[in-house]
């Protein structure tokens, strides 16, 4: 148990590590990622819209009190990174940076998921018919 807490918090922190500086580049606008951006043929000013909702992915994933939050940011960052490789392989560009960052979300997911399931039950928040 506590090899698989320390695998998840070392794959959590390397991933939104790797998510908080991609959103800090997608919104200072850094002139290779609007250049990349341009190059899969996304318009310039999705790069708030993502890096914004990058961060608070990120917020997300970090916190421990909301787990339907949790799952969302991660169905959310699935989404993201699955569009990230399917956009790569259309212009025929490398896909090596969002598959790898795919493999250790999956991987955090997996080890989160074991986790909750071997502690000990904490009482729900509901919100609208939505245990939180």
């Amino acid at each position: 148990m506590k090899y698989k807490k320390i695998g998840y918090w070392v794959l959590i922190v390397i991933f939104t590590g790797m998510m908080t500086l991609s959103s800090v580049l997608y919104l200072s606008h850094a002139p290779a990622i609007v250049s990349g951006f341009q190059s899969l043929g996304y318009p310039v000013y999705s790069l708030t819209l993502l890096g914004t909702a990058k961060l608070i992915g990120v917020i997300s994933l970090l916190q421990t009190r909301y787990t339907l939050l949790k799952e969302w940011a991660y169905a959310g960052f699935t989404i993201n990174l699955i569009g990230a490789t399917w956009s790569h392989l259309a212009v025929g560009q490398p896909i090596f940076m969002p598959f790898i960052l795919f493999l250790v979300l999956m991987g955090s997911y997996l080890l989160w998921k074991q986790l909750a399931k071997n502690s000990p039950a904490k009482t729900e928040t509901r919100v609208g018919g939505f245990a939180l």
